[in-house]
């Protein structure tokens, strides 16, 4: 018997009963979609969480003040420091021989009030080499002017959506504006690239650290990001920071340093733990449209023992019996698939369309994977029926016995 014959029998067989044929391709179909969805939907999220820390910069270190081992959870989930962290201990730290920049963090909500308007808005307090830290952009003016960190200077970078919504289309650079109740003069304003680790950078007004202490009565820093010259001392950058710390602590631990790619390698497990697991379970529905597959086709091999015992009769093999059915089987998880990977890719394209700030993109691994477990469960659960069929007596099969 020849491959085309045995297609061609397959494919007559597979549509005789369209009912059960439907039930079978929707079966194979959810199982295929689902894994492709659940595997590009952990990938995607692991792109994105990925791509929101490299927004922050490159060779970067953070320092909290706190130790995570108080607690025993992660930053900023911390435990009393017994000190805080100052601006005199940032000041030292960017004396360390592999920094490159460090920029102090004093973060609060505050109301931002110009002629009337008032709207509420995160503060930032820092210096200008954030702005290369965190790779900023501006649209128009200039950054936070360098010099000295404990001038409380009385000037603001202001983002582009809380720019329009106080000065709306009109000019904002050399405006005052209100801060609770100080003043600032606008001085720049910022491109905003959108959200950044649950930050709006549109709505965010950045001022000098020393004076957001001063705003907020506070002289302890929320944290403080340290840049290394290169990715190779990272590690001593990061040494040289708790030493640093540890003299002027009076010989306390009591900070936190996270590096980006400590933080990357951790969500990277969280990431790959939670595609395995969802996939799984995704799988799970491929195994039941195995059994599905099994099922009906030990159904077919019943109603169909006079068409198996005719074909015994004049000369086919027990081979060839058995191909029959495992190319049923294979022909039916095969089409499933197809259909199955088809509706992924509409899924996923509908819901780049409804949810654009989240990238949910295929991962190119995904559809060979779900092809690939369709088809092994296809055949494995295909091979009961296909050696029931290949057993039968030609004489008892015509007898329909």
């Amino acid at each position: 018997m020849r491959l085309r014959d045995i297609l061609s029998f397959s494919i007559r067989a597979a549509t005789a009963n369209r009912g059960r044929v439907l039930l079978m391709l929707l079966a194979m179909a959810i199982g295929v979609g689902s894994v492709v969805v659940f595997i590009s939907l952990g990938d995607s999220a692991r792109n994105y969480v990925i791509d929101q820390f490299s927004s922050l910069g490159t060779d970067l270190l953070i320092v909290l003040p706190g130790r995570s081992e108080t607690t025993g959870g992660p930053p900023p989930l911390l435990g009393e420091t017994p000190r805080d962290l100052t601006l005199d201990d940032a000041m030292a730290l960017s004396r360390a021989r592999t920094v490159r920049r460090m920029a102090p963090i004093i973060a609060g909500s505050a109301p931002i009030s110009v002629q009337g308007l008032e709207r509420e808005m995160l503060v930032l307090g820092s210096s200008s080499e954030l702005f290369a830290i965190r790779h900023l952009a501006l649209s128009q003016g200039s950054f936070l002017p360098p010099g000295d960190l404990s001038r409380a200077e009385s000037v603001c970078v202001i983002g582009l959506k809380g720019k329009k919504e106080l000065f709306g289309s009109g000019p904002a650079i050399g405006r005052w504006l209100r801060i609770g109740d100080r003043r600032f003069r606008v001085i720049g304003i910022l491109s905003s690239p959108g959200v950044s680790l649950g930050e709006d950078l549109g709505e965010i007004v950045i001022i000098p650290v020393a004076a957001a202490q001063s705003l907020f009565n506070a002289s302890s820093l929320f944290r403080i990001l340290v840049e290394a010259k290169n990715s190779a001392v990272i590690e001593p950058t990061r040494q040289a920071i708790l030493e640093i710390i540890r003299q002027r602590h009076e010989g306390e631990d009591d900070i936190t340093v996270i590096t980006q790619d400590a933080v990357l390698t951790t969500f990277n497990r969280i990431f790959q733990a939670l595609t395995l697991s969802v996939t799984g379970i995704a799988a799970i529905s491929l195994v039941v449209a195995g059994i599905m597959i099994m099922n009906v086709m030990l159904v077919a091999v019943s109603n169909r023992r006079a068409e198996i015992g005719l074909l015994k009769a004049i000369g086919a093999s027990r081979g060839q019996i058995l191909g029959l059915f495992l190319a049923e089987s294979t022909l039916l998880s095969t089409v499933g698939a197809a259909i199955g990977l088809v509706v992924a890719l509409l899924g996923i394209r509908l819901a780049g369309i409804l949810f654009p700030q989240f990238p949910l993109q295929l991962a190119p691994w995904s559809p060979a994977i779900a092809i690939a477990v369709a088809l092994i469960s296809g055949i494995a659960f295909g091979v009961l029926p296909a050696h029931r069929a290949a057993n039968l007596e030609p004489a008892l099969a015509l007898a329909r016995r």
